[in-house]
């Protein structure tokens, strides 16, 4: 009777270990689908919210669009040279899409001042205006120049010879800072040519090292330049080389497309896939892609920009002053031209005249809505971007 119940009770032990085990490995089955259900919820909301955000920077490009006249369309092309008169005015009277300051908008003023007439121009303009100033370093930054930021800021080489390219990365979030401050978006930089010759024109303004050197500098810069939400300009393509200067006089480049390909492109790819916002281009007359025309307002130029090298992102002629250009063509050729060869946006101080001929060849079929469209989308998404449009 004893051995009877010992194994009854042994039995009904065992019956209760299988039982909890068996709930112990539904229970950690439940927890396991539980959290991978969990895992793939949340990975589903990140990548609703990631397309969310994706479609509210294009639903805010669309119903901008949608709300603008020719005229403002056309005004949102011009990065203009800020006009010594007027300049208020004309942001309203003209739409523009930007202001580039010069030394002669900086000159015995403090940042208060630099800061406080960059808001004015903001207040004045229905779309948020892009502000760029040059400040590649060195011997090219007007902040450095009028004594707005100290200490100035240093040219890339020197950058390099001090702190590495540490001290490159260094130097763009010192400039983030300081144009966050005044208000500046745009610095116009890196330079992407190539030039290993001390005694060329570009020399100074680079790196100073070959194209794998200096493809190496403008990944760096421009992804630091995207951490610190800066716009950033590749310039100037196709490459200046060790070519002569083209803000005195009208320059032409005889090197190879094969040579171009295998130096000068390669800073500007590796900018591209580094995510570069924008490219700026010469007036250099490049022979190898087009003998007739400075690259600035060359079409086969742009087509390389576009379909060799894929880029999808902002074009801009360099200062249309230039000699290299305004003493080849009238200024107001040369702004239709530079739009109808692929440049979303011109750098110019002949906007009062620009603008109204361009208007005029809408009109004519000369240049098409199409591709107005297409480059004033492309800019209000990069003013988006840079959290310039809220």
């Amino acid at each position: 009777m004893k051995k009877s119940i010992l194994m009854s009770l042994m039995f009904l032990s065992a019956l209760f270990i299988l039982t909890a085990c068996g709930n112990t490995a539904t229970d950690s089955s439940e927890n396991s689908s539980s959290k991978k259900s969990s895992e793939t919820t949340k990975q589903t909301e990140q990548t609703t919210e990631s397309k969310n955000e994706e479609m509210t920077v294009k639903e805010k490009v669309d119903k901008l669009l949608a709300a603008m006249t020719i005229e403002e369309k056309v005004g949102q092309l011009f990065m203009a040279r800020v006009p010594e008169q007027n300049q208020v005015a004309d942001i309203q009277n003209y739409h523009l899409g930007g202001y580039l300051l010069f030394d002669r908008d900086m000159e015995n003023k403090g940042q208060a001042d630099v800061k406080q007439a960059i808001e004015s121009y903001q207040e004045a303009s229905k779309t948020p205006m892009f502000i760029g100033s040059d400040e590649e370093g060195g011997i090219v930054s007007r902040l450095s120049r009028n004594q707005i930021v100290s200490p100035a800021f240093k040219s890339p080489q020197e950058l390099y010879q001090e702190n590495g390219w540490e001290g490159i990365t260094q130097e763009i979030d010192r400039k983030a800072q300081v144009f966050g401050e005044l208000g500046i978006q745009l610095g116009m930089f890196p330079d992407a040519d190539v030039s290993t010759d001390p005694q060329s024109f570009i020399y100074d303004r680079t790196i100073g090292m070959d194209a794998e050197g200096t493809s190496h500098y403008v990944k760096l810069s421009v992804e630091e330049m995207k951490k610190q939400k800066l716009g950033s300009t590749l310039k100037h393509f196709p490459g200046y080389g060790n070519n002569r200067d083209s803000h005195v006089e009208i320059v032409t480049d005889d090197r190879s497309l094969d040579e171009l390909r295998k130096s000068d492109f390669l800073p500007f790819e590796a900018g591209i896939r580094a995510g570069a916002d924008s490219i700026m281009v010469s007036h250099n007359i490049v022979q190898a892609i087009d003998g007739d025309r400075p690259a600035s307002i060359s079409k086969p130029v742009h087509d390389v920009i576009r379909n060799e090298l894929g880029f999808r992102g902002v074009i801009m002629t360099d200062d249309m002053d230039m000699a290299g250009l305004a003493n080849f063509i009238s200024q107001e050729e040369a702004g239709l031209q530079a739009l109808q060869a692929g440049n979303d946006m011109i750098l110019s101080s002949s906007y009062s005249t620009q603008i109204p001929y361009i208007l005029e060849a809408i009109k004519k079929g000369e240049y098409s809505e199409e591709q107005l469209e297409q480059s004033v989308e492309r800019l209000l998404t990069w003013k988006v971007e840079l959290g310039l449009i809220k």
